[in-house]
């Protein structure tokens, strides 16, 4: 295989351009119906041969993308009516996520739709690519769940055409005010958590991150922001810890450093803590609490049962699939966006 420079694959310009053309065509920067650039244009525009310009048409066609209309050009193919189905892209699995999940589902079959989710694997290009996807195939409503790191994102989500589908995004996001969201306030259940450890014991707490994740996550960075601003302006003699994996715990560090608290950015991670805290004969909550961040299944039904932020996913796939049923209604839900307060569940740790 031919490689440049950098030793990437060699990619035809041919087959540059057609990626190009059908991005722009998924993202609706082509809506359905209108023309596309001609040979002619694609020949002025890009510097390239009149052969590669008619075959970057020409392989659009054969994909379905877009259709021919003699002496008029090419057009960018309708696709029909919205199927009665909502796609969620989401970035990669956990509890939390699988939480969501499963509430969505439920208030898709109150409306009698199905829903259909698919993994971006926290890749912001992507999501947009499977965002333009699931419009062209004229889902009635297309959910995503960001990427961790949306820089990348937040102008795409602003000038976004989308058709007669509904894009909405749901748990979290920074695209600011541009668009329909449901989503949570982490700061504020980072906040509940660690009020709620400084109240137990005034030692050492630390954050518990989870790097199984993948690539770039701005949320999990924002949270250690926050919980290391809550113990700086309310208890400054406490110590704050940030731990990159549970996998670094050991006793001798936990009794150097007197921690008291962790906080794990999901429930996950928090009975990975506790089995440890147990194998080291550590009593809880006793001698160290232990608060995470979820509310799922594991956190209820695990032994002991886990103190838990209650990020109210079932709300939020309410709150979702109530603006999709207005949305259907032929109600304007452009500007449609709520915060949702996470709430402390005390329980065993």
């Amino acid at each position: 295989m031919m490689k440049t420079k950098d030793n990437k694959p060699f990619v035809p310009i041919y087959r540059r351009l057609f990626e190009e053309y059908k991005q722009a065509i998924l993202s609706q920067k082509f809506k359905p119906g209108t023309r596309i650039d001609s040979i002619n244009e694609i020949q002025n525009k890009y510097a390239v041969s009149r052969e590669t310009a008619k075959k970057v048409l020409q392989d659009l066609s054969d994909n379905g993308l877009i259709f021919k209309k003699p002496g008029k050009g090419s057009f960018v193919v309708d696709l029909g009516p919205r199927k009665p189905v909502w796609g969620v892209i989401v970035p990669f699995f956990s509890a939390q996520i699988e939480q969501l999940l499963s509430h969505l589902h439920t208030e898709a079959q109150k409306l009698g739709r199905k829903v259909e989710h698919y993994l971006d694997h926290n890749d912001w290009q992507e999501e947009i690519r499977l965002v333009g996807t699931l419009i062209n195939k004229r889902y009635e409503a297309v959910i995503v769940i960001p990427t961790f790191d949306e820089r990348e994102t937040a102008a795409f989500y602003r000038d976004l055409k989308s058709g007669g589908s509904l894009v909405t995004l749901l748990d979290h996001t920074m695209a600011g005010s541009y668009f329909t969201f449901v989503i949570q306030s982490y700061d504020l259940g980072v906040k509940r958590a660690v009020d709620y450890l400084l109240s137990r014991k005034p030692k050492a707490i630390a954050f518990v991150k989870n790097q199984i994740w993948l690539g770039p996550n701005m949320v999990q960075e924002l949270m250690a922001e926050t919980f290391l601003t809550i113990i700086e302006n309310e208890q400054q003699k406490i110590k704050p810890f940030i731990i990159s994996d549970v996998t670094k715990l050991s006793r001798e560090w936990l009794t150097e450093n007197r921690i008291g608290g962790f906080f794990c950015c999901d429930d996950t991670d928090a009975f990975r803590v506790i089995g440890r805290l147990k194998d080291w004969k550590i009593d809880i909550p006793q001698r160290v609490s232990v608060v995470s961040y979820g509310n799922t299944e594991l956190a209820r039904y695990f032994s002991p049962k886990i103190t838990s932020v209650d990020p109210h996913s079932a709300e939020m796939a309410a709150i979702t699939a109530n603006i999709i049923k207005q949305y259907l209604n032929g109600k304007d839900v452009a500007m449609s966006q709520y915060v949702l307060q996470p709430e402390l569940i005390v329980r065993e740790t």
